[in-house]
């Protein structure tokens, strides 16, 4: 049952709108377990001033998701009410400053890496482990081989709910561990990264090294969702998962992968309530098995079919 069709009226009463719009788009090609149900209304704003205008003007009883990659991310069957913004060209720059680097939220994390690279600029070789875009990055403080978003970010650009821009310090953020304390309803846009001076080559010689890793030790060319759980304190979870003997462990085509147990895989024609519950027996077994809670680190949202 398609949602109603928000779109005309959105045309209507926003006429300075430059940005894309699409009514019960579907959303599982957008993500990497290519699962999920459509969303209501689409948006894809052509840059800042565009978004900003566009959450200016929505009414109020209009839910706002935003997506990014989808590489963290559970869209569920029933998909998603409201409006969906996902930032795309408009949102791709990136500009080496001196020691910083500017990039746009969409940019993804290894072409910050890489330009970071090709500049000479250490630091920042962390971020080729981090699956997904700069935005889901500052949202979660992502992080991969011993550094985190908050080790490198200078500050962050945001727009509200009500189309108010902000400039966040890093102290702003207020991170921890894959978590960030900015208010929810902010999107971020922009990102400005602290780098030092290094050695190209080796800097390169360290970012193959994370290639080498992520390919030897993670299912990346599956259709995947990334670190599946957060790492429990003084735990690994992929350690607790192996031991409660869910190594491989199936529902339907949902499936613990054999590699990394910290991942779940579709093996083809998975659901995303078969995924979803997947995890969830998973963190029973744990839990029967050692008593610890899993937390979820994939995001997970929308509605049931």
């Amino acid at each position: 049952m398609p949602f109603a069709d928000l779109v005309p009226d959105i045309k209507k009463h926003m006429p300075q709108l430059r940005g894309r719009l699409l009514a019960n788009q579907p959303l599982a090609e957008l993500t990497w377990f290519r699962v999920g149900g459509p969303a209501q209304l689409l948006f894809m704003p052509e840059d800042e001033a565009d978004l900003a205008y566009f959450l200016k003007n929505l009414p109020a009883d209009i839910a706002v998701t935003v997506i990014g990659l989808g590489s963290n991310l559970i869209v569920r069957d029933g998909g998603i009410a409201g409006a969906v913004i996902r930032l795309g060209r408009g949102f791709g720059e990136i500009a080496v400053e001196g020691m910083r680097l500017r990039a746009g939220a969409a940019v993804p994390d290894v072409k910050i890496a890489r330009a970071a690279q090709e500049a000479g600029l250490a630091g920042l070789s962390f971020m080729r482990g981090i699956p997904g875009a700069v935005g889901g990055a500052l949202r979660m403080n992502g992080g991969a081989y011993g550094r985190e978003t908050k080790d490198a970010l200078i500050e962050a650009r945001a727009v509200d709910r009500r189309g108010r821009i902000h400039v966040l310090s890093n102290a702003d953020m207020h991170y921890s561990y894959r978590h960030c304390g900015a208010p929810d309803d902010y999107i971020f846009t922009q990102a400005i990264f602290a780098g030092e001076r290094g050695d190209s080559a080796a800097i390169a010689a360290e970012m193959e090294k994370i290639t080498e890793s992520r390919e030897a030790t993670q299912p990346i060319k599956s259709r995947t969702g990334g670190s599946t759980f957060k790492n429990p304190t003084g735990h690994k979870a992929w350690e607790l998962i192996d031991a409660a003997g869910c190594r491989g462990l199936r529902v339907g085509d949902a499936q613990v992968s054999q590699m990394h147990c910290n991942f779940l895989i579709n093996l083809g024609n998975a659901s995303a309530a078969e995924i979803e519950t997947l995890g969830e027996t998973v963190r029973r077994r744990v839990k029967e098995s050692c008593g610890v809670d899993l937390e979820w680190e994939i995001k997970r949202i929308g509605t049931p079919s």
